[in-house]
């Protein structure tokens, strides 16, 4: 009726099942199923099936990892193999970088083009070896003088050839960078002719 006024306690009720409705029907609506700790935010838990694709994609994803291992290990394989025929074949292309570029060829050339009494170390020293070795006073003695001419006659030889080498790396190449090339050739020079690496590319007595 116009003008009737409502009791207090009906008002009140009202007011209340209208501010419950909303929680209750947030409830209601809410998955009682806790959360899986794959599924995001928000989403509901993913099915079996679903979850067994995941552990597979991360099972593939390792198999990945090792095929891309395997392929490194395989290029390393192949890299160090054309090295390795490089080396033979003197192919600039693949040779390890210490042996790169025109100035090391040249160094290497002009090496190999020449007797080196430092090459003939080795041979000379198993022979002095067995000399000292007998005890026989004459023999020893000729072992120590053979000793002390073998190392004057290599250090003169390769001043001579260090000398003669960067004089000529001058003339060849003004403009490059020849740092190392020389003491490169003099280590080269230690080594019997046919254990050095690269292989000689010129025979004795040709001119680089």
């Amino acid at each position: 009726m116009p003008g009737e006024r409502l009791p207090l306690g009906f008002v009140f009720r009202s007011r209340v099942k209208e501010e419950k409705a909303p929680a209750d029907k947030a409830v209601v609506t809410d998955s009682k199923q806790p959360r899986h700790p794959q599924a995001p935010k928000g989403r509901p838990t993913p099915k079996r099936s679903e979850a067994q694709s995941q552990r597979r994609s991360v099972a593939n994803t390792s198999m990945t990892r090792k095929d891309a291992a395997k392929r490194q290990r395989e290029e390393r394989r192949a890299q160090l193999e054309r090295q390795r025929q490089a080396l033979a074949g003197g192919d600039e292309r693949y040779l390890p970088a210490r042996d790169k570029g025109p100035v090391r060829k040249f160094a290497r050339d002009f090496v190999d083009s020449r007797f080196n009494v430092a090459e003939f170390f080795l041979p000379m020293a198993v022979i002095i070896l067995v000399l000292s070795m007998i005890r026989v006073a004459s023999l020893q003695n000729v072992a120590l003088l053979l000793w002390l001419v073998v190392i004057v006659l290599i250090v003169l030889d390769s001043v001579v050839t260090g000398f003669r080498l960067k004089k000529r790396l001058a003339e060849r190449f003004p403009e490059q960078n020849r740092r190392g090339a020389v003491a490169y050739a003099l280590m080269r020079s230690l080594q019997m002719r046919r254990l050095r690496l690269p292989k000689p590319q010129v025979k004795r007595g040709e001119r680089p």
